[in-house]
């Protein structure tokens, strides 16, 4: 039997207790042995959400291209796998097509496949897909926070600026002027291909210096109309 080890962090996990790299795979190794094994090889899949599936988990692809009859994939949680319990069936189904299993270094109901071990599977994956859901929730709340103290959060809109303290947003006067006359076209009736063309021709262009294009001016004509 050989043993892989295959680690995942999402970005807002790497500096976690307990759920960064190196704790992982300490935790993968002593699982390794107390079989009496060594790992074969490690996989890490790094900044990738645990409700991504296995096609965009170049590394858990990998790991499983591996795998022969017998072989086993340590993880030193279950979540690693995933936080989605459509993904997570997936991604075990794929590697047991190999003749291989998949065992958490905490247990978590992987030793082996009675009735109380895949209820308590099940339990460990469903209890992860509602941490993510909260933890989604919260960031949710904490952008709508910012954005109602004007606050940036992720890209700045066409109209605004980052102010100098680095943290709130700002109009940009010139920007601004641009908006004023796409709104202005708005009200003539012309559609957004017909507005892109005109600002073009105007040299009033977009951020940086890009050309309108119809999809860039109905994102600013949702903007003006909000």
């Amino acid at each position: 039997m050989r043993v892989f080890a295959y680690m995942r962090v999402s970005t807002d996990q790497q500096t976690e207790s307990g759920a960064g790299l190196a704790a992982q795979l300490d935790s993968c190794r002593k699982w390794a042995e107390g079989q009496g094994l060594s790992l074969q090889s490690t996989f890490c899949d790094e900044g990738i959400s645990g409700s991504t599936s296995i096609e965009k988990r170049p590394s858990l692809m990998d790991a499983i291209n591996c795998l022969e009859n017998g072989d086993v994939i340590v993880v030193a949680k279950r979540d690693r796998i995933g936080r989605d319990p459509i993904h997570v069936a997936m991604i075990e189904a794929s590697v047991k097509r190999k003749g291989a299993r998949i065992v958490s270094a905490a247990g978590e109901g992987t030793e082996d496949n009675n009735p109380s071990s895949v209820f308590m599977r099940r339990m460990i994956d469903a209890f992860a897909e509602f941490e993510r859901n909260i933890i989604c929730e919260r960031t949710k709340a904490a952008m709508q926070a910012k954005k109602s103290r004007r606050e940036r959060v992720g890209y700045i809109p066409f109209g605004y600026r980052l102010s100098d303290d680095g943290i709130h947003i700002e109009k940009d006067e010139e920007e601004q002027a641009v908006l004023t006359q796409i709104g202005e076209l708005m009200e003539e009736g012309l559609s957004s291909r017909k507005i892109a063309a005109e600002m073009n021709r105007r040299g009033a262009f977009n951020r940086g210096g890009a050309k309108w294009n119809h999809a860039s001016i109905h994102r600013a004509m949702t903007k003006i109309a909000a």
